[in-house]
């Protein structure tokens, strides 16, 4: 299957440098090149510092946009806005519509397939006039209702009497319907308007998407080619004219008093059948969970975010059964190894077979040729602002490897199944202990690359959780891992930590001469996320009491609580930029991470404040999180702005959604023991929610939190048992 590849020229984060890329194209992994990164500290300087590009290590090149050529030297590449956009989504297919409702093949406007634009521009016409626009929204996930209005006398004074109803679905399905309130029978011509570029995404977002193609009379429609593909409309039923000179089609409808007509069109690319998107099979592998209680926004939350994870659904071309989840629309329609992990391990409270598809889709791509990257997974570099080189995803997605199949082994993963993928998890931890070495500290994977704190935590968790994994199945190097680990909590204590008077901060990085980094940043939040060990514990942490005490305090007061969420970068801190995606901005999933670990931690006052904020967010969104933000201050009656550039629906934001609420009941199990451990949030944030329909150990699971912060279980498995 084609997913997009993304603009050339734009390489500064990964929603441009993993757009969606086909399998083997798109931009280098961090596992396969070292080249072009920065490097280097200049005296006295706490940010990272360009210098000359390190050697580049062998691996495969970058496979080039054939229709997105780079654009002008020095010109900044804008891409199209898509913050305002109603966006219908059903991988892979997805349809991108202004409020108006009319396609005028402007921006992003158009149905896609696959990363395709195979229709760009469609226009409505009744009695010679474009309907008046009065509503637009989403009725679900892939799916848009647009409703205009038209007066088709004058003598009924300004009240309309014809309505006009579009429902446009992410399959490529448009109908058309005309609604009459005359007293009289009407005959209106209808006429439709239809072109296409076929311009794939990268090719649009660059701007260079072309000229509208010719097309020609097909069947019950219109057709269009080109050297790069063929798309269709077909018409239901078919019109009285097609005119393809001027891509028309049109109609004569009679209308009778009160009555009501319709027409269909149906968009495929030429040779194409109906789309089967994957959050549409009868065998979903997420749980119809269900949310309610005293606050109103936790039932839609919940219900947009299972919906909008079943939209970015895909499937292995080549191993069908598994599933896994594209980043988010528009800009990174594939596969990100370290999004797809992160969503995964979110979700578990719907389930593992989300899980288990991720993991067996990964498992495939690791690396396991000779040399120091046996055992990787492959992934994009990301942008980290200008305080950091771009880091390595790929050291991420390896890390969250084995931590994901450990938690979900607790949450009611098959032995059978993990079993199976327990191979590629060990290899995942020996590729962490190699790298390694005898040091205590992980580094970027290049030549004098950093030591991340992030990337340390990531670390010590499958450190930790790997070494159960191992256990558990009676395979050796446990207790070397767990030795490590107290190793690296130990040094990580006393070296990543910046005294001042405020009572000090984790530094972001450590330079290989010792020096630290110094700002204040979200990527500290994953210090507070240990991850889930067995009896339902929270697994060691790398920061001492003391210093977790103070993290919580950092991440609580105003420079990193915007009272939306939790700023990507302190507003203190040089270089803070409100919409910038890694140095200001909110992005939901660091937000979720910082709720879930400061309530582990026992900090509830400052996870109650970071979740009310995102909830709040969330109803300006229509409960359809984007990825990101901006990390604006909250004052009354302002709202939170959106970020132009950002995904939405974005798999980690929804994954997010899932997580902020199953975090107020505290849900841990360890199904292989036979129990689940209850910590809900003492305070009670949102009052009464009960959540109902979550799987624990392949069963329905369901629980209730009290308004005094009391859980209680009301469906579980018969061999669960109640943990203390």
């Amino acid at each position: 299957m084609h997913q997009p590849t993304p603009p050339a020229a734009v390489v500064d984060d990964e929603r441009r440098t993993h757009g969606g890329s086909a399998p083997g194209a798109g931009p280098p992994s961090c596992a396969d090149r070292a080249g072009t990164r920065r490097s280097g500290f200049p005296s006295g300087s706490h940010g990272w510092a360009p210098s000359r590009p390190q050697a580049q290590a062998r691996g495969p090149a970058p496979v080039p946009s054939r229709a997105a050529p780079p654009p002008t030297p020095g010109r900044p590449l804008d891409l199209p806005p898509a913050h305002t956009a109603l966006v219908c989504v059903a991988l892979p297919g997805f349809a991108i519509s202004t409020e108006q409702g009319q396609l005028t093949g402007h921006g992003l406007e158009g149905f896609y397939r696959a990363g395709r634009r195979v229709l760009s521009r469609c226009q409505v016409r009744v009695a010679g006039r474009e309907p008046l626009a009065v509503q637009a929204r989403m009725t679900a996930a892939d799916t848009a209702r647009f409703v205009g209005t038209l007066r088709t006398s004058a003598h009924t004074g300004p009240d309309p009497d014809v309505v006009v109803e579009r429902i446009r679905g992410a399959d490529g399905t448009e109908r058309i319907t005309l609604h009459s309130a005359a007293l009289r029978p009407l005959r209106l011509s209808v006429e439709v308007a239809l072109g296409t570029d076929l311009a794939d995404l990268a090719t649009i977002a660059s701007g260079n998407s072309g000229h509208e193609l010719p097309a020609s009379v097909h069947d019950s429609g219109l057709r269009w080619s080109c050297a790069t593909g063929k798309s269709s409309v077909t018409a239901v039923p078919a019109p009285h004219d097609a005119l393809a000179s001027a891509g028309l089609l049109r109609w004569d409808l009679e209308l009778p008093p009160g009555g009501s007509t319709s027409v269909e069109l149906r968009v495929r690319p030429d040779g194409a059948g109906p789309l089967r998107a994957v959050g549409r099979a009868a065998t979903s592998p997420l749980s119809p969970a269900r949310a309610a209680g005293d606050s109103p926004g936790v039932q839609t939350l919940l219900r947009t975010s299972i919906e909008d994870l079943q939209s970015l659904l895909l499937r292995d071309p080549a191993h069908p059964v598994d599933t896994h989840l594209a980043a988010g629309v528009p800009w990174r329609c594939g596969l990100a190894p370290a999004d797809a992990l992160a969503a995964a391990r979110m979700t578990l409270p719907l389930g593992t077979r989300l899980a288990a598809g991720t993991l067996r889709t990964l498992a495939r791509t690791q690396l396991d040729g000779p040399g120091t990257r046996f055992g990787m997974i492959p992934g994009p570099r990301r942008d980290a602002g200008p305080h950091l080189p771009p880091a390595c995803t790929g050291t991420e997605a390896t890390l969250l490897f084995p931590v994901l199949l450990a938690e979900a082994r607790r949450w009611g993963l098959s032995e059978h199944e993990t079993q199976e993928l327990l191979p590629a998890a060990d290899r995942c931890l020996t590729w962490l202990r190699t790298t390694v070495g005898d040091g205590p500290y992980l580094r970027d994977p290049y030549p004098g690359g950093p030591f991340r704190c992030e990337t340390q935590a990531h670390a010590h968790r499958a450190a930790l959780l790997g070494a159960d994994l191992l256990d558990d199945s009676g395979r050796p190097g446990g207790a070397g891992l767990r030795q490590w680990a107290e190793a690296l909590r130990t040094a990580f204590r006393a070296d990543f930590w910046v005294d001042d008077l405020g009572g000090g901060r984790p530094a972001a990085a450590r330079t290989p001469d010792g020096r630290l980094v110094p700002h204040l940043g979200a990527s500290a939040v994953h210090l507070l996320d240990t991850g889930l060990s067995g009896g339902g514990r929270q697994a060691a942490g790398l920061l001492d009491k003391v210093q977790t005490e103070q993290l919580a305090r950092l991440l609580g007061g105003p420079a990193m609580d915007s009272g939306w969420g939790l700023r990507g970068l302190g507003a203190r801190e040089p270089g803070y930029n409100s919409f910038g995606h890694r140095t200001g901005a909110v992005r939901v999933q660091e937000t979720a991470v910082a709720v879930a670990g400061l309530t582990a931690a026992g900090y509830e006052k400052e996870a109650g404040a970071l979740l009310r904020g995102v909830l709040s967010a969330a109803e300006t969104f229509g409960h359809r999180l984007p990825e990101m933000y901006a990390g604006e201050q909250r004052t009354d009656g302002s709202a939170p702005l959106p970020h132009p550039a950002a995904c939405r629906p974005a798999a980690t934001a929804a994954a997010a959604g899932v997580l902020l609420l199953t975090t107020l009941a505290g849900i841990r199990p360890d199904a292989p023991a036979g129990t689940v451990t209850l910590r809900p949030m003492g305070s009670a944030p949102l009052g009464e929610v009960v959540l109902t329909g979550l799987r624990v150990a392949d069963a329905p699971f369901s629980v209730r939190v009290s308004r005094l912060g009391l859980a209680m279980v009301e469906e579980a498995a018969d061999q669960l048992q109640l943990g203390g």
